[in-house]
């Protein structure tokens, strides 16, 4: 018997497939080893060695790992094919007590080829990418470990800090500083509508103005739109030159994770953790409805563009038979990995074609299916050839005092190429028409106006622009983006404005606190470079003791320099509300159940009061209730007088608790009655409290 070890049930049960009786596959459901949690867990004088313990939760299951080990001839280890996976196996291994050397085994993909192959292929564990994810543990925890208490210490206890998510941080603060800061200015646009003659059928042809006596001209003020237009008005229109060309569209690089992650936020409205989840889902394996768990696409943790051989004929092929012989390029298209990329595994693409979105559309989830039709739509335009257009220029002019130079842009599809493989009507741009201009002809004046505009500032990031930005600033890894999101989110140092993200008042103070402090460290070339050094632990060039010693003595002293300096409150809200105690002015504050009234000299003074406008009667203590709204804006209802009462419910509450079970009572409202009804799904008491007679 031979036992392959992997990190997921879901993976272990797809591997079980494609795998005869001589074989057993089991879990070790993720790290089972790890730096202590109630201590630092490193010897900063003995090369930063670290301190690994059994995660308590795991115990059980390296023991049953154990007595597997014990029945086999062979054991393999197969966790993911990236610097976790491979640090999982060589904690597998000195935990079980693993002799064999050539025990790794990895795969791209998780189809029966690829795990054969891999079977007849094992190595030895490449230490070179478990150091890289030692340095990168024993750096975050070094740096959590110092920089969190005293953020604790001067701002409030339990914040956190560390070498990413402090980064990505002022990267949010940084853009709402920029949009605070920023002083619209004021332009104009014009717009002539013209026509070659004014009879009814006459197609009119809209165009913009450029320029002046052929130099461009930026409109910024009302009377200079006023000058350009009645100059306009004026003058004799005609066309002065006309641009006929061909232009060329490429298809886009399969997905990588941060461009995958992009699109499924933008074009699905998938949340950066939902998106995660169903990748994961897709490589490891979701179960379809008449086959069981199947895997769909390949490792879904990647920079690189890049694809296999193997995959690239297949695409061809398939292009070819589906769509015919002119929709593959002339060479197949080959993509350039950008700088600083690992490439250590292909761009994300289906395991095989063959496999449809439409074919399984009907057999698994509808979030596996939408993201699985993204990644399998991209990598068939991926390998197409481009799209052609014919695109028109015309420059218009209005001569009276002065040339009043106006432009028209337009173009048309007359080859769809890759764009077929996103459309169901590809052609569809084809009944478009350019109109037939030709230098020298003269147009008449249907309409003309202009529009006052005013710049816009940045935009605050969306969860997808933000994945962008943090790639191109070489913060963190592809496996890490969505991580880092899920973090600052949940220390509320971030927080939701419809799909944007912005800085919660503790965000930005977190901010400028470690600004203050510690400003090497927030500066987004220390994290690009930290970044960088991993990437030669795992090459060999540099020990990863060396990286973390280089580092961590100026950091350190650093912390003593600044350590207990002083404590910052943050600001708070300040209402007309005056405190009948002491008659300061009251103030909002935030707590679990929601927002409520609070004296500003607490602990002197500890009045509080209600916040909002009561709907309903609280039935624990009879004082009101008030409509709330959770982060994720599910709306919620809590009592008034917290922190001294405490009663929350989801549904709108009667007055009085259940006379049979105990449980809250809903209010229950329709057009012919008003009723009580007990939330206990066992119980269910109804009490009628209002009939409504029709008139």
């Amino acid at each position: 018997m031979k036992l392959i070890i992997v990190e997921s049930p879901h993976k272990a049960k797809t591997i079980s497939k494609y795998l005869g009786s001589g074989y057993r596959v089991v879990a070790s459901k993720g790290h089972v080893s790890d730096l202590p949690q109630k201590s630092l867990g490193i010897d900063v004088k003995n090369n930063f060695k670290p301190e690994y313990v059994i995660s308590e939760d795991k115990k059980s299951v390296i023991e049953m790992i154990k007595k597997d080990i014990a029945k086999c001839d062979t054991v393999y280890l197969a966790a993911d094919p990236d610097r976790e996976g491979e640090a999982i196996s060589w904690h597998l291994a000195n935990v079980c007590g693993i002799k064999d050397k050539k025990v790794r085994i990895v795969f791209n993909e998780i189809s029966k080829k690829a795990v054969q192959n891999a079977l007849e292929n094992p190595r030895e564990i490449n230490m070179g990418l478990v150091d890289a994810q030692q340095a990168r543990r024993v750096l975050d925890r070094l740096m959590g470990y110092e920089l969190s208490p005293i953020i604790s210490h001067q701002i409030k206890s339990g914040l956190s800090a560390g070498r990413v998510q402090s980064v990505a941080l002022k990267m949010v603060v940084d853009r709402e500083r920029e949009i605070r800061s920023f002083v619209p200015q004021e332009y104009w646009t014009i717009t002539a509508q013209l026509v070659k003659d004014l009879s009814e059928n006459a197609t009119s042809f809209k165009c913009e103005f450029v320029d002046v006596d052929n130099k461009k001209v930026k409109v910024e003020t009302k009377e200079v739109a006023d000058r350009i237009i009645e100059g306009s008005k004026k003058g004799a229109w005609k066309v002065d030159d006309v641009k006929r060309s061909q232009s060329i569209s490429k298809p886009a690089p399969p997905f990588t994770t941060s461009t995958m992650q992009q699109d499924a936020i933008s074009k699905l409205g998938f949340s950066a953790s939902m998106v995660t989840q169903t990748a994961q889902k897709l490589y490891e394996g979701v179960e379809v409805e008449g086959e069981g768990q199947i895997a769909l696409v390949t490792y879904i943790r990647t920079d690189s563009v890049r694809v296999s051989d193997d995959a690239q004929r297949e695409a061809l092929q398939f292009i070819q038979t589906n769509y015919g012989k002119n929709y593959c390029p002339v060479k197949p298209n080959v993509y350039a990995t950008g700088a600083g990329a690992q490439d250590a595994h292909e761009a994300i693409r289906p395991i095989t074609l063959e496999r449809t979105p439409e074919s399984i559309k009907d057999k698994i989830s509808r979030n596996d299916y939408k993201l699985y039709k993204l990644i399998y739509d991209r990598f068939v335009a991926s390998q197409m050839a481009p799209a052609v257009y014919d695109t028109l220029t015309v420059h218009i002019v209005s001569e009276s005092d002065r040339r009043y130079g106006y432009t028209l842009k337009g173009k048309v599809c007359t080859f769809p190429g890759y764009t077929s493989a996103y459309q169901s009507n590809p052609d569809k741009d084809n009944s478009k028409e350019l109109p037939n201009l030709n230098t020298g002809e003269t147009l008449l004046l249907k309409d003309i106006s202009g529009e006052q505009k005013f710049t816009k500032p940045p935009q605050r990031y969306t969860d997808g622009s933000f994945i962008k930005a943090m790639e191109e600033n070489g913060i963190g890894r592809p496996s890490t983006f969505e991580k880092t999101i899920t973090v600052l989110y949940k220390r509320t140092y971030i927080e939701k404005d419809g799909k944007n993200m912005k800085p919660t008042e503790l965000g930005e103070l977190v901010c400028e606190q470690l600004e203050k402090n510690f400003p090497e460290i927030m500066n987004t070339k220390f994290t690009a470079d930290m970044e960088n050094n991993l990437d030669k632990i795992e090459e060999g060039n540099i020990k990863w003791y060396d990286v973390i010693a280089d580092f961590y003595t100026d950091f350190h002293n650093k912390v003593l320099e600044v350590k207990y300096q002083g404590k910052v409150k943050p600001k708070s809200e300040e209402t007309d509300v005056i405190c009948e105690k002491c008659g300061a002015r009251m103030v909002v504050k935030d707590s679990k159940f929601g927002k409520f009234l609070a004296c500003p000299n607490f602990p002197k003074c500890r009045n509080t009061k209600p916040y909002g406008e009561a709907v309903a009667k609280c039935p624990q203590c009879g004082g009101g209730v008030a409509k709330k709204f959770s982060k994720k804006g599910t709306e919620y209802y809590s009592c008034m007088n917290y922190p001294d009462c405490k009663f929350i419910s989801w549904d709108l509450p009667a007055p009085y608790f259940c006379p049979e079970c105990k449980s809250t009572m809903k209010i229950v409202k329709s057009k012919d009655s008003t009723k009580y009804v007990c939330t206990n799904k066992s119980c269910r008491h109804t009490e009628i409290i209002e009939t409504k007679n029709e008139s």
